[in-house]
């Protein structure tokens, strides 16, 4: 068996991965059922208990879905589409819209020391205190973990407030953070970032060891450009896909320093 894993992974866990990269090459396509149980234990040479482990990661990563009485399936489409771009003017028009398919558990809320990726973001020193809510959404049909979340809002604007508390809030969060601080989000900025996942984020997200996730930090400021939220999102790179639709300007724009790409 040869798969990107150490050597020292668990065995599921390196069958998991062997699956998968079938599944990405096309050996099995989407909407095709899996071997059975029984003939991947034979392929592998491990007991069924160890297989039906592996099949459980490739549900976790949202790759395959299993009907009962019938058997394992690839999934049809395991990637999701984020449009980050006009997020606030659909959740203004249906907040329901965008969380349709998701359940969110919020695992933290509270004042927290910012991390430094988000104080650099946040214009504020390392080690400030912010209000912090922490929370990880799970497909409402799979059960599957999809997105590692956090949302840091100034303690002026969220101190002794219901955001402190792990309750769902009655509405988007943007929408709670305008009427509390009487300021409305003007400008934003994305922070995108392609790395692999941290031990804890690989647990959560079902990921095999040295997976890859997509990291964006999003600064929303106020029109005199307070910071409102910093909030950031972490989903497993090979189940997102990124659309971005923008004007295209139609005057030269000379920038003030040199781009970089």
């Amino acid at each position: 068996m040869t798969t990107g894993l150490g050597g020292f992974a668990p065995k599921y866990q390196r069958i998991a991965e062997e699956l998968r990269r079938d599944i990405n090459e096309g050996r099995y396509q989407p909407g095709e059922r899996l071997p059975a149980e029984t003939a991947l234990a034979e392929r592998f040479r491990v007991s069924l208990p160890t297989i039906r482990q592996a099949i459980g990661v490739l549900r976790a990563q949202g790759i395959a879905e299993s009907k009962h009485g019938i058997g394992t399936f690839v999934r049809q489409d395991h990637r999701l589409e984020r449009r980050s771009r006009h997020r606030y003017g659909r959740a203004r028009s249906d907040q329901k819209l965008l969380t349709a398919h998701l359940r969110h558990d919020i695992v933290f809320a509270g004042p927290e020391q910012v991390p430094a990726r988000i104080a650099e973001a946040m214009g504020i020193d390392e080690g400030t205190e912010v209000i912090t809510r922490r929370r990880v959404l799970y497909d409402k049909e799979s059960n599957a973990p999809e997105e590692i979340g956090a949302s840091y809002i100034p303690t002026d604007i969220a101190r002794g407030t219901f955001l402190e508390k792990r309750d769902v809030v009655p509405n988007a969060l943007f929408l709670c953070i305008e009427d509390l601080s009487g300021k409305r989000y003007h400008h934003a900025r994305d922070q995108w970032i392609a790395r692999s996942a941290t031990p804890e984020e690989a647990v959560t997200l079902g990921l095999p060891q040295g997976g890859q996730v997509m990291h964006v930090i999003h600064t929303a400021r106020a029109e005199d450009d307070t910071v409102l939220e910093v909030s950031e999102s972490i989903w497993p790179a090979d189940r997102v896909t990124i659309i971005d639709e923008y004007l295209i300007d139609q005057e030269p724009n000379v920038p003030d320093t040199p781009s970089q790409i």
